[in-house]
């Protein structure tokens, strides 16, 4: 396992307003070396896509194709994993003028896309508009529709006075189906809400400054990665899970600063860290360039490294055996054969499986 040695400081606030002008591109992505005690080869990672702009949550289609957003373009493009060819699904979607927003999400429910759409209300210093934050409902390659204005009601229902913010409209950052809608975090408030089909939204959960980002479920229980406060040290990157009907956090594993992803996968639960902060700089800066990690979650509390040195990831989705590392750059890393890899202290899938 990488060790994160590390401890940083850095000043508080909406910790995933990142800068791509921080980004440079990558140039390689490596699985870890196979440990002493010797297993099966870690699995090989391979650029499948790059030139996206401004690329942020994915999620793999009922058509088996990779869905990508492109916040930089107001756009989702579809990506097929066998060749990397590149369609635009959806255009024309509101953008932001700061380096994170326009569509930040996307997800199906049978074979209806949605996105998250994020920071484009008049709250984002230097906006010209004030378009919605909040859930569009995909009807066709140029058209849309909104089915719920999570803005209006974060700026109608603000966090309490002890959670520091300046964006009055927050800033979601995940979404994830569940019944009767949707989950969504706001990594800037810092809570987990609930938008319903007919867009009414209501708060599951309100934290302390912990910054929710991704999500994953397996009903009864949500599964929420952190990527703790600026500094972000190791131990505030924390994968917790809660239920629903009583939304009492607690801890699954930690241990690795930024986590920005957690999905399941072929061998249970995986999270992403976006990898070591750089320190003093301003809030929501993105990680250390090629410092990122695609990481197993185990039933001990800790995690296995199953690939690192990825540049600067934000989400991950997965198909059969493979994961889709989508990355701020707007490259796309395949890896492949995780059941297979050992990457679970050489025992397959055996540690994780269960989840």
């Amino acid at each position: 396992m990488k060790i994160k040695k590390t401890l940083l400081t850095g000043a508080a606030a909406a910790a995933l307003l990142v800068s791509s002008l921080l980004a440079p591109a990558a140039a390689t992505a490596t699985a870890p070396a196979r440990g002493p005690g010797g297993g099966a080869a870690p699995p090989a990672a391979t650029l499948l896509v790059s030139g996206l702009q401004q690329a942020s949550g994915s999620t793999i289609g009922p058509d088996g194709a990779l869905y990508v957003v492109e916040g930089a373009i107001g756009q989702v493009t579809r990506i097929d994993t066998r060749t990397g060819v590149k369609t635009p699904f959806v255009t024309g979607l509101p953008k932001s003028v700061i380096p994170i927003g326009g569509p930040i999400d996307v997800a199906f429910v049978g074979r209806t896309a949605y996105v998250l759409v994020a920071n484009v209300g008049d709250d984002v210093p230097g906006s010209t508009r004030n378009d919605v934050d909040g859930i569009y409902r995909v009807d066709g390659p140029s058209s849309f529709t909104v089915i719920a204005d999570i803005g209006d009601w974060s700026l109608k229902n603000p966090p309490p006075p002890d959670i520091d913010f300046f964006l009055t409209r927050g800033v979601v950052f995940a979404m994830e189906p569940v019944r009767g809608g949707f989950l969504v975090t706001d990594g800037h408030h810092n809570r987990v809400l609930k938008a319903s089909w007919s867009g009414v939204v209501t708060e599951v959960e309100q934290f302390a400054n912990i910054v929710p980002t991704g999500l994953a479920v397996r009903v009864p229980r949500v599964y929420m990665a952190e990527a703790g406060p600026v500094p972000h040290l190791p131990e505030t990157g924390t994968v917790v899970s809660f239920g629903l009907k009583n939304p009492q956090p607690r801890t699954v594993a930690s241990g690795y600063s930024l986590l920005v992803d957690v999905e399941f996968g072929p061998c249970g639960l995986y999270a992403l860290s976006q990898g070591d902060s750089p320190g003093q700089v301003d809030a929501g800066a993105p990680g250390l360039p090629d410092s990122g990690e695609l990481l197993a979650v185990n039933r001990n509390g800790r995690f296995s490294v199953v690939a690192d040195e990825l540049d600067l990831p934000t989400s991950v989705a997965f198909a059969r055996h493979t994961a889709y590392v989508t990355t701020l750059n707007g490259e796309v890393w395949k890896i492949g054969d995780l059941a297979g890899a050992g990457h679970h202290r050489g025992k397959g899938c055996a540690v994780t499986r269960g989840w």
